[in-house]
């Protein structure tokens, strides 16, 4: 028996980077790209290499540097390998019992690596999806909402990097999510409060990208972003509390406007989104290109902010000139353009 499953690559539309601070968020899984694991039973337990993500063998040393500085020194063999050993600790902390069987797993993901559009959670999702239909482990028995925590545990718990539930919450449901972390709701129920957003509500959207190859100015690791905000927000700084407060009231807006199809309203949120985040964090945090990128879109009039930490961002258009006028401009710069295919969902298809 084969096993096959597929997580897809995410934008963060408006709150982010709240998720991991009890705030609010609405995101997106976008099907331009994603992640696929393959599984199936073998005698032994082996974790294949992906050949591009995780080269062993490289033709000079000028390769093998240029890999680094494009992919950094992780592929995707430490997710895989974390990942199972949670999957085993988290069974045997509930008391379910797995058959005695191995396999042999191998991964392709297309999603571009660190520009924040959550390539390492689409990559546990779907080897946790595995997991649980090769042990016969059924989504009732963990619980969907719970789902996000143990993905976010692979992460968080046993590679140390630091990140919020945002992705892992709307790439285990799919579809457009609106999240809201309340901390009494998240310490009570050990969750947020999910609702699916019908992503036909949504307007036209692109998305821009840099490789980090091309542009050298932009953060490297997702982890890395959030971790001088996460030692602010813990420390009690007052700027930063009262951004996270602003970020989940600009999505309870969103939201609204999002339902009222106020697509103007929706613009000015989403550019307020990314001022706030500049004045918090820095221009030398947000870095060059990143900045860059944001400046294209509101030289051309259209909202933007950054799709997840940094490296992306993604804003809305109207008509197909514009759509044209937006690839010739961020394309002359050497970023990376497309128009965003947003996953409708499973209740949506």
């Amino acid at each position: 028996m084969i096993i096959q499953k597929r997580a897809y690559a995410r934008i963060g539309l408006i709150g982010n980077p709240s998720d991991g601070y009890y705030g609010k968020t609405i995101a997106a899984c976008i099907r331009n790209f994603s992640a696929k694991v393959t599984l199936w039973e073998s005698p032994f337990l082996e974790i294949v290499p992906n050949e591009k993500h995780d080269p062993r063998r490289f033709s000079s040393l000028r390769e093998l540097t240029v890999t680094a500085r494009r992919d950094g020194y992780y592929g995707g063999l430490r997710l895989l390998y974390a990942c199972c050993k949670r999957f085993q600790d988290y069974c045997d902390e509930r008391g379910i019992k797995l058959p005695k069987r191995n396999f042999t797993i191998t991964y392709e993901t297309n999603i571009p690596r660190q520009v924040g559009l959550g390539g390492s959670s689409a990559i546990i999702v779907a080897l946790i999806r595995c997991l649980m239909q090769f042990y016969e482990v059924s989504e009732e028995c963990i619980g969907t909402p719970f789902l996000p925590n143990l993905v976010l545990s692979v992460e968080k718990d046993e590679l140390d990097i630091t990140a919020g539930l945002q992705d892992r919450v709307v790439q285990v449901y799919g579809g457009t999510m609106f999240m809201d972390f309340d901390r009494r709701l998240m310490e009570s129920e050990g969750h947020g409060y999910y609702e699916r957003i019908p992503s036909r509500l949504l307007p036209p959207l692109f998305l821009a990208y840099s490789p980090p190859d091309a542009h050298p100015h932009l953060p490297t690791e997702s982890g890395k972003v959030h971790a001088g905000l996460r030692y602010r927000y813990e420390s009690g700084e007052k700027k930063v509390l009262q951004a996270i407060q602003k970020w989940a009231t600009f999505t309870t807006l969103a939201k609204k406007a999002l339902e009222r199809q106020d697509f103007d309203e929706l613009g000015r949120l989403m550019n307020a989104n990314f001022d706030l985040r500049r004045k918090v964090l820095g221009d030398a945090a947000i870095g060059r290109d990143n900045l860059r990128m944001i400046q294209i879109a509101r030289e051309l009039g259209h909202p933007a902010k950054f799709a997840g930490s940094g490296g992306a961002v993604v804003g809305i258009y109207r008509t197909e000139e514009e759509l044209k006028r937006l690839r010739e401009a961020y394309r002359s710069e050497g970023f990376r353009f497309c128009k965003v295919r947003v996953d409708s969902g499973p209740r949506e298809h």
